[in-house]
């Protein structure tokens, strides 16, 4: 909303934003981000959804009226915004610990220490790309800052990644600056956290981990690859706690997972970069925005048909809200990923199946019945769009998937084909146990993008690292 008036301030055309109690920071944080500090609003008090109708008309006669009417007849001086610092500048000097102090009292951190980002340091990095140290990568929302190679260069430093991790880290960027994405929602309720997913070669090159303890922090290019996108989404998009990022509870940052390709090698199936569009062989990075996730643990079973309901049960559970990207918020948004171990695949795999195969049984089996898919729309999330058949009707959502019949028993699924399911074989080769994300539907899409390796790759990068065990 502020960004449309913005464009209408600008045009000379007076607004007044409706704007809820609790998100008042949020909408001076994103004002100066639009280079318009003093955007005219108008506060709600409260949340409109925990007020009675009484009530809410109260506080909306009592306040918000005034403050609309006042935006709307009184000239406002929007203000502007002042030029940022050169890039190359040096912004402070001093020893490890003052540099951290500076770094946390301007908000340039996680809360943890951080890698002076030094002239010397950063110049490590720009060596591992092709790239002009200037050249757009796009701007990031909210704070509409372009995304540089020299910033990339930057943060990584500050994360405590090595200097032969550019190349990936320029993806991320890329990635994170493809509008399908969303970045601007990354501060959105439900506090979801991008998953990145790297496949291809490089994995073994960098020494990441990608086999028991996929998930965990331990690894250097893991642990930094997955610190710098937080960094980044603070530091350049401008994501920062009790201003722009409104997650309610909000999860932290997660290390980067690598798909065990070798393991995929063995039992024939295409690994994940495939499925969103690239050659086996690529080295690519994929992310999507999870909003939480959990534990199918310890399954059992040697045959798929034993197996995968324990894995079909589990997707439906870990994604029940969600569905608002299924039909409502969102149309045939969702995308549900599941990790899988390798001997789970490998069962699978024997048997005669294929990925598809598996797409196709979570298809058929991550069902819920109609009357509780509406339920979920209409009485628990308060979606104008709850009813199944209207939006058949409408034609917005397909006849053959969602309308078999009119009986609020039968069941509908989740998402709108087999392949909307996301697939990544990784974790602990010889634990029968698989992990289900709910997704954050549109808000944080699946994007995937090629690594580029600078042409003197080979000499450059050190030797590649010992394996992890396969």
């Amino acid at each position: 909303m502020l960004r449309a008036s913005a464009l209408c301030e600008a045009a000379g055309i007076p607004t007044s934003s409706l704007v809820a109690e609790g998100f008042m920071g949020q909408a001076k944080a994103t004002s100066v981000g639009l280079g318009l500090p003093n955007i005219p609003v108008a506060m709600m008090p409260g949340h409109p959804a925990a007020q009675s109708d009484a009530a809410l008309r109260d506080n909306i006669l009592g306040v918000t009226v005034e403050q609309v009417v006042a935006n709307l007849t009184r000239g406002n001086e929007l203000g502007a915004m002042g030029a940022e610092p050169d890039p190359d500048s040096v912004v402070f000097r001093g020893s490890f610990t003052e540099v951290n102090e500076h770094f946390v009292a301007q908000e340039w951190c996680d809360g943890l220490p951080i890698v002076p980002p030094t002239r010397d340091r950063i110049e490590a990095f720009l060596r591992f790309t092709d790239r002009a140290r200037d050249e757009s990568l796009g701007v990031l929302l909210p704070d509409n800052r372009t995304a540089t190679v020299w910033s990339v260069a930057v943060n990584g430093v500050m994360a405590g990644c090595r200097p032969e991790y550019m190349p990936v880290l320029v993806a991320l960027v890329e990635a994170m600056a493809d509008p399908l994405y969303g970045v601007e929602h990354s501060g959105n309720t439900p506090g979801g956290e991008t998953l990145i997913i790297l496949n291809g070669p490089i994995a073994d090159e960098l020494g990441i981990n990608q086999t028991q303890g996929v998930m965990r922090d331990g690894f250097q290019p893991n642990t930094s690859i997955g610190r710098f996108w937080r960094l980044y989404l603070r530091n350049v998009a401008g994501f920062l706690l009790h201003k722009t990022d409104k997650c309610t509870f909000g999860n932290t940052w997660r290390v980067l997972v690598a798909e065990n390709e070798h393991a995929l090698a063995r039992i024939g199936w295409t690994p994940h970069s495939v499925d969103m569009g690239f050659e086996a062989g690529d080295n690519v990075v994929s992310i999507a925005r999870y909003t939480g996730g959990n534990m199918v643990s310890s399954m059992a079973g040697s045959t798929p048909e034993e197996l995968l309901p324990f894995l079909a049960d589990a997707v439906v559970r870990q994604n029940s809200w969600q569905i608002t990207f299924t039909m409502g918020q969102g149309y045939g948004k969702l995308r549900p990923l599941v990790l899988m171990t390798p001997i789970i695949a490998e069962v699978i795999a024997k048997a005669g199946w294929t990925k598809r195969d598996v797409k196709q049984y979570l298809f058929d089996h991550s069902r819920m019945r109609a009357w509780e898919f509406e339920r979920f729309q209409r009485d628990w999330q308060r979606k104008p769009i709850w009813n199944i058949r209207e939006q058949v009707e409408l034609g917005n959502v397909p006849r053959d998937v969602f309308l078999a019949s009119d009986d609020p028993e039968r069941m509908v699924p989740i998402v709108w084909a087999p392949e909307h399911f996301m697939l990544v074989v990784t974790g602990d080769p010889l634990r029968t146990s698989n992990y289900v994300f709910g997704h954050n539907g549109q808000l944080g899409f699946p994007v995937a993008k090629k690594i580029v390796l600078p042409r003197r790759w080979a000499t450059l990068r050190p030797p590649s690292q010992p394996l992890q065990a396969r």
